[in-house]
């Protein structure tokens, strides 16, 4: 049997990430398996096995996780939820699909980063994670992501890949770009992002292509600012909306946030060696805006 003909479990697949990949494996001719804890407690590893075996999976892809809503911030309330979703889940299904003999990605967060990293060309992915428990101070979020990767080293026939702020063309409130057009006030930073759909098909390129398992940066090369997704935006969109910016880090924390943010750019060099391609960051935030619109 082809690897295009088998079947996918997507543990997560009703959220917004895990769509994306349904919806690209769909596409590429797959049998994606969506799994909602409401049909299936995947949290348990007997259950989980037990799916597995059912469906005869040839793969499996986590997006299940804890982000909060709207933000962040929501995590630092829910912290129970939290551990469990983005640190221990990712133990439970390394356990069963190590057993099980069955490769594996996980989707992980370029939030266990702060900064361009040690050389200023970006975190690479052998760097130690520096906005994270143990190199704190960070949000509870990214703290528990980081336990995460921590939890899925040495893993056997495991991807874990690393998405950093998603955004794409459709208008909908995870979309970084609908956050920066809702916002009143923004903190101005430079980060890596991700282009969704980009990031979808990078990762599955990697695991049908037989790349190296291990941890990959998906993101679009490059960096950019805040200011300048601002720019963009009143530059390919009819908004009259007048931005302002924070003075500062300090002044967004004590006015607007609970947490500290990870601002950060990651090193893409590692998944560009191994052919898995996006587009330049600018690129792809130009193309969103000039197709923008409504997720419905």
């Amino acid at each position: 049997m082809s690897r295009q003909s088998k079947t996918v479990l997507v543990p997560g697949g009703q959220g917004w990430v895990g769509q994306r990949f349904v919806r690209h494996l769909e596409e590429r001719g797959m049998n994606p398996l969506p799994l909602s804890r409401r049909e299936v407690d995947y949290t348990q590893s007997k259950l989980l096995k037990e799916v597995i075996k059912d469906t005869g999976a040839s793969f499996l892809i986590n997006c299940a996780g804890y982000t909060g809503k709207p933000n962040v911030d929501a995590c630092e309330l829910h912290k129970a939820e939290c551990l469990e979703g983005n640190a221990v889940l990712p133990g439970v299904i390394r356990e069963v699909c190590e057993d099980l003999g069955l490769p594996w990605g996980h989707v992980s967060s370029g939030c266990i980063y702060s900064g361009n990293g040690p050389d200023g060309l970006g975190f690479r992915e052998s760097d130690l994670p520096n906005f994270s428990f143990r190199q704190g101070p960070c949000s509870f979020y990214s703290g528990t992501k980081a336990l995460g990767e921590e939890i899925l080293e040495g893993a056997d026939r495991c991807f874990i890949w690393r998405l950093r702020i998603p955004f794409d063309n459709l208008d909908f409130p995870r979309n970084y770009l609908s956050k920066v057009l809702t916002y009143h006030r923004l903190l101005e930073a430079r980060n890596s992002l991700s282009h969704l759909d980009e990031f979808v098909k990078a990762a599955c390129d990697g695991w049908v292509n037989e790349v190296e398992f291990g941890v990959y940066n998906l993101t679009n090369p490059g960096s950019i600012t805040t200011s300048r997704v601002v720019e963009l935006a009143r530059k390919h969109l009819p908004t009259d909306k007048e931005f302002s910016f924070f003075d500062s880090e300090e002044q967004f924390l004590k006015e607007a946030a609970k947490t500290p943010r990870s601002n950060c750019v990651l090193n893409t060099d590692k998944a560009r060696e191994a052919g898995l391609v996006m587009r330049p960051v600018e690129e792809a935030v130009i193309d969103s805006f000039k197709n923008w619109r409504s997720a419905g």
